[in-house]
Formats: structure tokens, C-alpha cells, sequence
């Protein structure tokens, strides 16, 4: 009897190390970055794009492109200036009804992989706007700061090859660099910094803080662009992880329900919104082109639908990334900024563009997609060559 018992017992736990294995396989972690040369036939979806708005965003890169020395590294993987030189000049040349000829004549996709797993999260983010006053009266009470006195930002690449895409920032006290007061103390005590203007709504300012730049009308009719300039070293937190800590259901969660639930609760805001040490620090610009976002991190102005901001310190900026997925996704961006909650291989910010409707979808965009880097053609080449 005990013998058949034993046996019962080793047949249900070889059933179920089985079961784990199989969820293992069924459901990878996600691993290192590979990479998996492909043809533009096996894009899902490209066929049916239109990628003018993308070419529009990559003659934008390659104006960057051309102020870096031909031995500059594009991320990790997409070679060397020198390899897009040919690349650009056939952009600056190339109407916006033959972009997609262009990029399959110039480029070769491909697919970006996270050990075993194929798939990434995609959000959205938008330039939002606030209303603001250059003095401080009435409902204008919340200081928006440029950036402090004695910041220091440091690329901790130079220090260690391995931190490529790696910043800090702070300021030097005692021969030592320290990171600058976390937001809770910045909103309750103020900071050594210029103020830019004071804004009337605090929650409208913290989502600014979140999606690093935007526009503001000030009360005499003018309106700027609010770009970010620097931040105070602290780590991100994104509130929505609060939130759902105090139980608020974590299914639905959108900048929506955030906004919605601060305002429906103003004496346990702040509490939250400090929960994220980070704070960002501005700079005003003159609005330009209205219809073009303020510029991302590779220097150049954003364009709606066809930006996007990547892990960079994996994907160089300005390199061609289709995203396969449903709509907005299932089109080609540009890797033209970056996010501080923007990280792996198969992770990217969609960039929306200004106003409400942009808010509205950028808010609600949180679904999965596929990667596909468009490489120089001998860049591709050499790649394969190393699999």
C-alpha cells in the first residue's frame, strides 16, 4: 500500500514539474536582445503602410547624422555613422510618395528579440498644456523652476563603456556629487532655481513633469513651449503603481483614471504624486511649428504617429523601427527620444502629438507589438554574417 502511495506521489510530482516546464515555455522571461534577419515580406502589415510621415522624421535624424564623426556608434547594433551616410543622402533627395521604395531600397529589416520573447509593451505619450502666469496671483500659486543653480549632469558611459545611454544629475557638495532633493521636498520647501512662471493647476503640472515637455498659455494670450531642460537624479515611479498599492483596480489603469482619481481626492494627492522622487526642470522655447512636438532627446522636433521614444541605451536614436500591431501600431517610427520608464529591448513610447485628442489616446495606448530595425543594408549584412 505505501509502495503504490509512493508511486502516486511521484507520478503527481512528475506531472506537475511537467506543468512548470511547459508554463516556462509557454511563457518566457524576457532575455538578452537578439537579433533576426528578416525581409520586408515578412513585416506584418507593411505593405498596406504609408510611411511619409516617417521619412519626413528620418530626414530630421540625418540632420543630426550629419554633425557626428563617422565612427560614432548607433546604439548597440546599428553600426556606425559612417554605414547611414549613403542613407541620408538618398532621404534629403526622396519624395514623401516614394518613402516607401526608399526604405526598402536603402534598409534591411531586422526583427528584435528579447531572448525567446517576440513581443513588447507599447504606450503613448502627447505634449499636453497648461495655463500659466509669469507672476504669481490668483489661481497661478505652482512654481514651474528652470534649472538649478550648480546641476551637473554626468553620462556615466565615459566612466564605464557598460553604462552606455546611463545619466545622473546632481550638484557637488564637499567634493562629492549628491542628487538634488526629491519632489516631495522640492514642492514643499522650493529649490535654488529660476522660476519660469507659476501654473494654476498642480496636477495639470505634475502629468507635464511625466511626459517631459508641453505647451503653456500664459494669462496675457501668449503661449510657449515648456521643454525639458534637466532633472533633479531621483528615481521614477510611476503613480499608477500607487494606486493600485491603495487598491484602485489595476485593470483599466490609464492617465485617465489617475487624473481622475487625484482630483476626486485633493487631500491625499500630493501624498501621491510625491511618490515619484522625480522632478523635472524646464526651459521656455517659442512654439515654432505648431503642428511639430517640442524636440526629443536626439534634438529634433517630434512628429505625431511617427516618433517614438526607445531604450537608447540598446537602439540608437534616429534608426528606422517598424512596430507590428494593431493600430496606432503597424507602422514605421523613428527612434527620436527617450523615457525614464522605458527600458528592454522590446519597449517603446508612441508619441501622439498636442491637444485632447492626443491626451485621449495617448492615455488609453498599452498593448503589445513586434520590433523590426531598418538597417543599412551592410550593416544587415554583417549581422547575418555573425549569426
Amino acid at each position: 500500500m505505501r509502495r503504490k502511495s509512493l508511486l502516486a506521489l511521484g507520478a503527481v510530482a512528475l506531472l506537475a514539474a511537467a506543468g512548470a516546464g511547459l508554463w516556462w515555455w509557454l511563457n518566457p522571461a524576457p532575455g538578452p536582445l537578439k537579433l533576426k534577419p528578416v525581409t520586408f515580406a515578412e513585416l506584418p502589415g507593411w505593405a498596406a503602410g504609408h510611411p511619409a510621415d516617417a521619412l519626413t522624421a528620418f530626414q530630421r535624424s540625418c540632420a543630426v547624422f550629419a554633425k557626428k564623426q563617422d565612427n560614432d556608434a548607433v546604439g548597440t547594433y546599428a553600426g556606425r555613422i559612417a554605414d547611414w551616410r549613403e542613407a541620408c543622402a538618398t532621404a534629403s533627395n526622396t519624395k514623401p510618395e516614394a518613402a516607401r521604395k526608399f526604405f526598402e531600397s536603402a534598409f534591411a529589416p531586422v526583427q528584435i528579440l528579447a531572448g525567446r520573447v517576440e513581443q513588447g509593451r507599447f504606450t503613448g505619450y502627447y505634449e499636453p498644456e497648461i495655463f500659466g502666469s509669469r507672476s504669481k496671483h490668483g489661481d497661478y500659486q505652482t512654481p514651474v523652476y528652470g534649472t538649478p543653480k550648480g546641476l551637473v549632469s554626468v553620462d556615466l558611459s565615459l566612466f564605464r563603456p557598460s553604462l552606455k545611454g546611463e545619466k545622473i544629475a546632481g550638484h557637488v557638495e564637499n567634493g562629492k556629487l549628491l542628487p538634488f532633493p526629491a519632489r516631495a521636498e522640492i514642492v514643499s520647501k522650493g529649490i535654488d532655481a529660476p522660476v519660469l512662471f507659476y501654473a494654476s493647476d498642480k496636477i495639470a503640472l505634475f502629468f507635464l513633469h511625466i511626459q517631459g515637455s508641453g505647451r503653456v498659455i500664459f494669462d496675457d494670450g501668449t503661449q510657449a513651449r515648456v521643454a525639458y531642460a534637466a532633472q533633479n537624479g531621483q528615481p521614477y515611479t510611476a503613480i499608477g503603481k500607487t494606486l493600485i498599492a491603495r487598491g484602485v483596480p489595476r485593470e483599466g489603469m490609464s492617465l485617465q483614471v489617475i487624473r481622475a482619481w487625484l482630483k476626486a481626492h485633493p487631500q491625499e494627492a500630493d501624498a501621491v504624486m510625491n511618490t515619484d522622487a522625480s522632478y523635472i526642470f524646464f526651459e521656455l522655447q517659442p512654439v515654432g511649428d505648431a503642428s511639430l512636438g517640442a524636440k526629443g532627446a536626439q534634438g529634433v522636433p517630434l512628429t505625431p504617429l511617427a516618433s517614438l521614444a526607445v531604450d537608447n541605451r540598446i537602439h540608437g536614436l534616429g534608426t528606422p523601427l517598424y512596430v507590428a500591431g494593431d493600430f496606432p501600431l503597424g507602422r514605421l517610427f523613428i527612434a527620436q527620444d527617450i523615457g525614464g520608464a522605458i527600458r528592454g529591448p522590446i519597449r517603446g513610447d508612441v508619441y501622439f502629438g498636442y491637444g485632447v485628442k492626443a491626451e485621449n489616446n495617448a492615455g488609453t495606448q498599452n498593448q503589445m507589438g513586434r520590433y523590426y530595425a531598418l538597417l543599412p543594408k551592410a550593416v544587415a549584412a554583417r549581422l547575418g554574417a555573425k549569426q
